[in-house]
C-alpha cells in the first residue's frame, strides 16, 4: 500500500512537473500549491495529523510530543545587528529585533491555554535570542533553558555553521521527551524552514512526534488563534496537570 502511494505521488509530480523552475513565478507558485494539495490527499490517514482540536488536545495531554514554536510577533521596523558573539542576547531594540506588544499578548495567551488545558510540559528550551527567551518566559510553563540547538541561522557561524545547527535541531526533534510530558522549544522560522517540512508564522507552534528511529513527523500546526479554539473545549476536570 505504501509503495503504491509513493508511486502515485511520483506520478503526480511527473505529470504536473512540480519541480519545474523555468515557468514564470506565478505559475510555479500555482503548481506548488496544486502539488501540495494532491500530495496531502494521497497521504490520507498515514500523515498522523490530528483531525480536530479535541483530538489534538487529547494527544497533547498524553505527552510524548515536541512543540516547536517560532517566537511570537516582532516589530519588523527593528533590525538585528549582530557584529560579534553575544550580540543576540541584547534586549535593546536599537540592536536587535524585539517582540511587539501584540506578540507579548499572544505569548501570554498561549501559555495560559497550555496551562488551562492541562498539557504536561517536561522541559522548555529556547534559542538564546532575546525575543525567543522572552517568548518562552511569557509562556510561563516551566523553567527556560537556553539552547543553541535552535540558534538563528543568521548567527550560525558562531556555532559551527548552518549545517550543524540544522542537524542539531533535527536530532532534538527526533528525541523523545520525558515520559508523560511534552517538550516545548522556542526557536526561529529559518531553523524550522531548513530542518523540517514546515515554515511557521510568528507565534505558530508545530507539533512533532519522534518516530523512535532517528526521525520525526508533523502532527499538527497551531497558529496563535487556534489555541483560543482549543481552550473553548474546556479545562481538565482535576486542576492544572502541568509539570514544572
Amino acid at each position: 500500500m505504501a509503495h503504491n502511494i509513493q508511486s502515485f505521488r511520483l506520478a503526480v509530480a511527473y505529470v504536473l512537473d512540480c519541480g519545474v523552475q523555468q515557468a514564470p513565478a506565478i505559475a510555479r507558485q500555482a503548481k506548488r500549491f496544486l502539488c501540495f494539495l494532491l500530495f496531502a490527499f494521497t497521504l490520507g490517514p498515514q500523515s498522523g495529523v490530528a483531525a480536530d482540536d479535541a483530538e489534538l488536545v487529547a494527544q497533547l495531554r498524553n505527552g510524548g510530543y515536541t512543540l516547536y514554536f517560532r517566537h511570537v510577533a516582532t516589530d519588523w521596523s527593528e533590525q538585528d545587528r549582530v557584529s560579534k558573539a553575544g550580540d543576540w542576547l541584547s534586549c535593546n531594540d536599537a540592536k536587535m529585533r524585539q517582540l511587539s506588544d501584540s506578540g507579548r499578548a499572544d505569548a501570554r495567551r498561549i501559555g495560559e491555554a497550555i496551562r488551562s488545558l492541562g498539557i504536561p510540559v517536561g522541559e522548555v528550551l529556547a534559542s538564546p535570542y532575546c525575543r525567543t527567551m522572552e517568548t518562552a518566559k511569557l509562556f510561563d510553563v516551566g523553567p527556560v533553558i537556553q539552547s543553541s540547538d535552535v540558534m538563528n541561522l543568521r548567527s550560525a557561524g558562531y556555532f559551527g555553521g548552518r549545517d550543524k545547527i540544522i542537524a542539531r535541531a533535527r536530532r532534538l526533534l527526533a528525541t523523545l521527551p520525558a515520559a508523560g510530558a511534552n517538550r516545548i522549544v522556542i526557536g526561529h522560522g529559518n531553523v524550522a524552514r531548513e530542518a523540517t517540512p514546515v515554515y511557521p508564522e510568528e507565534g505558530e507552534g508545530v507539533v512533532f512526534r519522534a518516530d523512535g528511529k532517528g526521525g520525526f513527523g508533523v502532527i499538527a500546526r497551531i497558529p496563535p488563534r487556534r489555541w483560543r479554539r482549543m481552550l473553548e473545549l474546556g479545562r481538565p476536570d482535576q486542576g492544572d496537570s502541568i509539570k514544572r
